[in-house]
């Protein structure tokens, strides 16, 4: 599910694999590895959120809202 959705919103923006990695801090191939399934490390998965702007919980599947961080608490 996280590949998947990594892909989803890089294909969204247009970019390559290399511009997501160099502007999220991470290495290519590490950022390929993980498209392809490899589970993430926990750093990773901060970073690639941060860099997408989305929830931590949505690119993990536990929640359908995209900015689910967005939402300030009642």
């Amino acid at each position: 599910m996280f590949a998947e959705k990594i892909r989803m919103l890089r294909n969204e923006k247009g970019i390559s694999q290399t511009a997501v990695a160099a502007e999220a801090g991470l290495s290519m191939r590490g950022y390929q590895n993980i498209e392809l399934g490899s589970e993430p490390r926990y750093s990773s998965i901060f970073k690639i959120a941060e860099y997408y702007d989305v929830s931590v919980d949505w690119l993990m599947g536990r929640t359908e809202d995209r900015y689910a961080h967005r939402r300030k608490p009642e």
